[in-house]
């Protein structure tokens, strides 16, 4: 069965979040919604999810899941404020807790048990989305813990695979890796040719100005810049490894990071009713 696939870009962030339903009972999922952040301000905004929220109304969709490709490292998360508002359960890879794990003592987060997202499936798992199934392939690399998600004919890779004139994540993450990365990739490669594949972001590569998230398995296969064709494992993990050296972090790593290994919930206000992001300092003798 063919989902509905409706997307939102940010473009702050480059990001697209989804909002993917049935068409026959209106049963409805939002993938990696978007809190809008603005670094130099410290200011945030719920714009991007209430655009989402505000299309699940005007259509009549009942919103049953949040699902995060992973614990994003260049936008906040925007889960646990639709969660609050909607009642939707948040979804994530069951590999989050190796996330939560190597980060928690970085922020000094408070994050008693583990217990920030409402579902955390494995590969193989299955949730109802009306008369759809949402299904689970793990697809680590980028970082542990990220799931490709299965839904009718589309797959949603959030940052695993780019456009194909862009290429593939980064894998220089704490837990990400290059080889891992790859053969993660080519699980969504080994899906049907007329599978849809839905991108988590778009950079605009050199040449092209128009913003795109949707392409196909065969166009990925023919021509993606860093896998199509017949590319090599030794000769990708070459590639991302030299390619990675050279990027800078995300401008929102810190303030995401804390957020979003808690399924998007901000840290507790203090007793003046503040909320306060901690940036850890490594300090340089």
């Amino acid at each position: 069965m063919t989902p509905d696939v409706q997307a939102f870009f940010d473009p702050a962030t480059f990001t697209v979040s989804y909002l993917v339903s049935d068409p026959l009972t209106g049963a409805a999922a939002i993938i990696d919604p978007v809190l809008n952040f603005e670094p130099k301000a410290a200011r945030l905004s719920t714009r991007s999810a209430d655009e989402l929220l505000a299309a699940v109304e005007a259509q009549g969709l009942a919103l049953a899941w949040v699902l995060e490709t992973h614990a994003h490292a260049d936008h906040l998360s925007a889960g646990d404020y639709i969660r609050r508002r909607t009642g939707a359960r948040i979804v994530i890879g069951a590999h989050i807790i190796e996330v939560q794990k190597t980060f928690i003592p970085v922020f000094e987060a408070d994050l008693a048990d583990n217990a920030a997202f409402d579902l955390m499936m494995e590969e193989g798992d299955i949730l109802p989305l009306g008369g759809l199934t949402i299904g689970a392939l793990h697809t680590p690399g980028h970082t542990p813990a990220c799931l490709t998600y299965l839904i009718g004919d589309a797959a949603f890779v959030g940052d695993t695979l780019f456009m194909p004139d862009y290429g593939t994540a980064r894998a220089d993450f704490p837990g990400g890796d290059a080889r891992t990365l790859y053969r993660s990739i080519h699980k969504v490669l080994a899906l049907p040719p007329e599978t849809r594949v839905f991108v988590g972001h778009d950079y605009l590569p050199e040449g092209r100005s128009d913003y795109r998230w949707e392409t196909t398995v065969a166009e990925q296969r023919a021509s993606n810049v860093h896998v199509g064709g017949d590319t090599a494992e030794g000769d990708f993990v070459a590639m991302r490894q030299a390619r990675d050296a050279t990027l800078a972090a995300p401008t929102l790593i810190l303030p995401s990071l804390q957020v979003n290994i808690r399924a998007g919930a901000l840290p507790e206000p203090t007793a003046a009713g503040n909320v306060f992001l901690r940036i850890p300092v490594t300090q340089v003798t």
